[in-house]
């Protein structure tokens, strides 16, 4: 994690979890992105494009160690403190691309998902805006030690969601969308700059990616 002076302004990563061009869920990363700016945040905004790489395979991972697509995904979280993700419902869980990515970059040592906060989002045509989806992704990202935001915030009937300024056109939508960003930055702030507890905390039995424990900060 970066090293802060007091009044250094978060670090945050934000991206959306397709890869196709006008992907309603990089609308919604993008609308994000400009809050926390809006906030005093630094905002990392990225696209799965800039995050390629082949499906996971011990074999290619020892014969040619992690792919260029994985480390860039991984440097780009360990200078973050938090990261967002506006992911799609594929079948009722999350797309195939995003776990693969996933699953490509816990194997890169320090494993970086263990010390950030999370806040998922998504975005889709029917009625649920991929809800379901974003359940299915809590579980890799909390098997891996991400604190992942409570609230989670899902866009239902997509397609006709955004006005020309890149904001919602359901002026109360808008208005959770705001008060949940603004929430999740209060509890990583509150984590990164007032730190009143440290625990140990076991990724599994015999994780050994940076000591015998590894410290977490509980705001």
């Amino acid at each position: 994690m970066p090293t802060d002076l007091p009044h250094d302004p978060l670090q945050v990563l934000v991206f959306g979890a397709s890869v196709r061009a006008g992907s309603a869920n990089a609308r919604l990363a993008s609308l994000v992105a400009r809050l926390l700016s809006a906030s005093g945040a630094s905002v990392d905004l990225a696209s799965m494009r800039d995050f390629d790489m082949p499906l996971y395979d011990g074999d290619v991972e020892a014969a040619e160690g992690v792919p260029v697509g994985a480390r860039a995904m991984y440097d780009r979280l360990d200078q973050s403190h938090a990261f967002v993700i506006a992911s799609p419902e594929y079948n009722a869980s999350l797309p195939g691309v995003l776990k693969n990515a996933i699953d490509w970059v816990s194997r890169i040592r320090p494993q970086p998902f263990k010390t950030k906060h999370a806040l998922l989002l998504s975005a889709s045509p029917s009625l649920v805006g991929g809800n379901r989806g974003l359940w299915a992704l809590r579980i890799p990202l909390e098997h891996l030690g991400t604190r992942v935001y409570p609230d989670m915030f899902s866009l239902a009937a997509s397609h006709q969601a955004f006005v020309e300024d890149g904001k919602l056109a359901d002026s109360e939508l808008q208005e959770r969308l705001e008060e949940t960003v603004s929430g999740f930055l209060r509890l990583v702030e509150a984590d990164v700059r007032y730190v009143c507890l440290e625990r140990r905390w076991y990724e599994f039995l015999g994780d050994r990616t940076e000591a015998d424990v590894t410290q977490r900060a509980e705001g």
